[in-house]
């Protein structure tokens, strides 16, 4: 990539200190007159703000850093240059944005004893310490000075500064970097630096009372690749600088629980965000997030019961509304196609969690009438259902003898939506029967007599049978129930025996 010369101009003035002021950034996408460089990757622009007066297009359209009286932006017939025998910055003088496709290692050649091209304080002179740009990302570069021992009306440094620029092999990026973004017209300025493929660390400064603030995550992960963190905004900040760290992981955070909920959702990822304002100087936190439709359709997950759960300071976890994204509204925002797009308002909090709902049915009330029959005849069995899943589902019902299964029924139900299902059955040979609705235990039923040796005992090899007329019905309140006096004499049986075996194993040997 090509290399550009440029001109700064420094003049010193009989002064003290310098100001130094808070580093910031011009828009991430081009607007208006730029200096192209780098074969038109790299537009060069004067940042927004009072200090961007400094920079300016020259006649030929190329970037001009004037520090002096001879700047024709700086209308104070006063001011002559900069301070003599201080030390300081000046931030956010000029703008550089990588336009192109790949990224951008991006450095300035200059050599000065008093000045010194830095970007977030930090000098971006020489290859050594270049920014490293992704597509669209802009960096904002200032002054750092050191005037002492310098002469007042001198000249500081050469005259002339270079912008470089290569582009970046893939092993030099990974998925660490940082970048600078302003949102809209004015407003406040974002830093973001990105330390891993999950991690995140956002800076807005400038921010103006009950102003909304905008970061961009650009994809941190948080259930690895399948859920990403896509943005974090604030509303009604009351703050005029706002810190926040963010960090994503596919299983509970060492310092939290994991998540628990009446509905048992599916956790797919922890967020943890830690925040330097008062949870109260912020009227709200919407948090942006994007999951790979074919993950979605791999575990089964309707977008629709994708949740975002938030841990209150009680150690709860509360259920916060998500909507999805129309598809109109992503084309517009220009976020990535090929994911599905997720938005949640919440309170702040130091921990979230994402989920998937699903159907959950439970087994409320179970009975069998009557608890004993003869061979051959009827018996009903009735199940009470209960979705207590956060989601709508379809679910098949098994009825179970002895472990075996003897018939079934599908049943779809809402969320907290109840039903009973009623099974009729007829049993041909004598045996006791442990009946059993989707693992969960109804009862006993003794069909003839189980205790003669005609009975055939366990009843396993019965032949059973069902009607199919089986329905689903409105809730059933019957009780459980075998009558007692019906089992009187297997029992007392049982008993007899147990204890028998009981005093044998007792019997020294």
């Amino acid at each position: 990539m090509s290399t550009a010369r440029r001109i700064l101009i420094l003049v010193l003035l009989a002064a003290s200190a310098a100001t130094a002021l808070a580093f910031a950034t011009g828009a991430a996408v081009v607007d208006g007159p730029a200096d192209t460089v780098a074969n038109g990757d790299l537009a060069i622009q004067p940042a927004d703000g009072p200090n961007g007066r400094y920079a300016y297009l020259n006649d030929d359209d190329e970037i001009a850093i004037d520090v002096s009286a001879s700047n024709p932006n700086i209308r104070d017939p006063s001011f002559e240059g900069v301070n003599v025998g201080a030390t300081g910055r000046i931030d956010d003088v000029f703008t550089i944005t990588y336009t192109a496709n790949e990224y951008a290692h991006v450095w300035i050649e200059y050599d000065s004893e008093n000045v010194t091209f830095v970007a977030d304080g930090d000098s971006i002179e020489g290859e050594a310490n270049n920014v490293t740009l992704a597509p669209n990302e802009t960096v904002a570069v200032g002054l750092a000075l050191d005037t002492r021992g310098a002469t007042v009306g001198t000249q500081l440094g050469a005259d002339e500064f270079s912008i470089e620029a290569k582009i970046a092999e893939p092993d030099e990026v990974g998925a660490t970097g940082a970048s600078t973004q302003q949102i809209g017209d004015g407003g406040p300025t974002t830093t973001v630096v990105s330390p891993s493929a999950d991690r995140r660390e956002f800076v807005a400064s400038g921010v103006e009372r009950g102003e909304g603030v905008r970061f961009l995550a650009d994809g941190m992960e948080i259930g690895g690749e399948n859920v990403t963190l896509e943005g974090i905004d604030l509303t009604g900040v009351r703050t005029e600088r706002v810190e926040l760290d963010a960090a994503g992981s596919s299983g509970p955070f060492a310092n939290g629980s994991a998540l628990t909920a009446p509905t048992r959702p599916r956790p797919v990822g922890y967020l943890s965000l830690d925040y330097d304002f008062a949870p109260d100087a912020v009227d709200a936190m919407t948090i942006r997030f994007s999951a790979d439709p074919a993950y979605l359709n791999a575990t089964g997950t309707d977008p629709e019961d994708v949740a975002l759960y938030r841990r209150t300071d009680a150690g709860d976890w509360e259920a916060k509304p998500v909507a999805v994204v129309d598809e109109a509204v992503v084309d517009i925002l220009g976020l990535p196609e090929d994911r599905v797009h997720f938005r949640a308002t919440t309170e702040p909090s130091s921990t979230f969690a994402v989920a998937a709902h699903a159907p959950r049915y439970d087994v409320t009330e179970a009975t069998v009438a009557p608890g004993a029959v003869d061979p051959g005849e009827n018996v009903t069995v009735r199940t009470t259902l209960r979705n207590g899943g956060g989601a709508p589902g379809e679910r098949t019902v098994t009825l179970t003898a002895n472990g075996t299964p003897i018939a079934n029924e599908t049943v779809t139900l809402e969320p907290n939506e109840t039903a009973t299902v009623a099974f009729d059955a007829t049993f041909e040979t004598a045996g006791a029967y442990d009946l059993a609705v989707d693992g969960t235990r109804v009862g006993t039923l003794l069909v003839g007599d189980p205790a003669s040796d005609d009975a055939g005992g366990s009843g396993d090899e019965s032949n059973v049978g069902t009607d199919e007329s089986a329905t689903v019905t409105g809730p059933s309140e019957e009780p459980f129930g075998i009558d007692p006096a019906d089992l009187a004499g297997p029992l007392a049986l049982m008993i007899i025996s147990l204890a028998t075996l009981a005093l044998v194993r007792r019997m020294p040997r």
